[in-house]
């Protein structure tokens, strides 16, 4: 049992208070923000072609693999057009898409998927197998825990699609600068991980946001 694996152990309570909290909330959340989801939904169905919602494999506790869900900002078929990865002027992303990615909303979905247990409010991002294969054995200690929504390391870098936007490759400024300061900040999360220390998180999210 390694050091992330013992402090989780010594808060079992504690992810059972975040996990009772998660539940709570975001089936509250979804009944409010209902109308909107549908109106958001509408929006996106009448300007560009292809479904509502976008699905990608992602890799969560335990390495576990789910489809995470959002609402569709690219254009259909994009992940085929390029990257995995997009930046601030990627022309993938449709007027509608910008703003929702520059609002948030088109995570909000994903609320579905703290309901069904694959996610957390506030947790580690979930990434997509090909970079957790990059991970080194320490950086995979963050898949000890269900990935989140929002985390420390997204308002920290909550300028990163126009990191990546400047960069001469992409990609590889993305796993070799980004990602392993963003597992960094994970990894300190764990050992910070508790019901109010999310629930700042949460606000300290909106704040950004706003």
């Amino acid at each position: 049992m390694n050091e992330y694996e013992q402090i989780l152990k010594k808060k079992r309570f504690s992810l059972f208070c975040i996990r009772v909290f998660d539940v709570t909330s975001s089936s509250l959340g979804l009944l409010v923000i209902s109308p909107m989801l549908l109106m958001v939904s509408l929006l996106i169905a009448l300007t560009s072609k292809g479904g509502v919602f976008f699905k990608q494999t992602r890799v969560g506790k335990g390495g576990k693999e789910f489809k995470i869900l959002k609402f569709r900002t690219m254009v259909a078929d994009a992940e085929a057009k390029g990257l995995q990865l997009s930046t601030a002027g990627d022309s993938r992303i449709t007027k509608v898409g910008k703003f929702l990615r520059k609002t948030k909303i088109d995570e909000l979905p994903q609320l579905f998927n703290v309901v069904k247990g694959d996610m957390s409010l506030v947790g580690p991002r979930p990434e997509v197998p090909k970079y957790v294969q990059l991970y080194t054995e320490e950086q995979r200690n963050v898949l000890l825990i269900r990935p989140g929504i929002t985390e420390m390391a997204s308002i920290v870098y909550k300028d990163e699609n126009d990191i990546l936007d400047s960069a001469e490759d992409t990609e590889k400024t993305y796993v070799e600068v980004v990602m392993p300061k963003k597992l960094a900040l994970n990894l300190d999360y764990i050992s910070k991980i508790g019901l109010f220390y999310n629930i700042g998180i949460i606000f300290k999210t909106i704040f950004a946001i706003l």
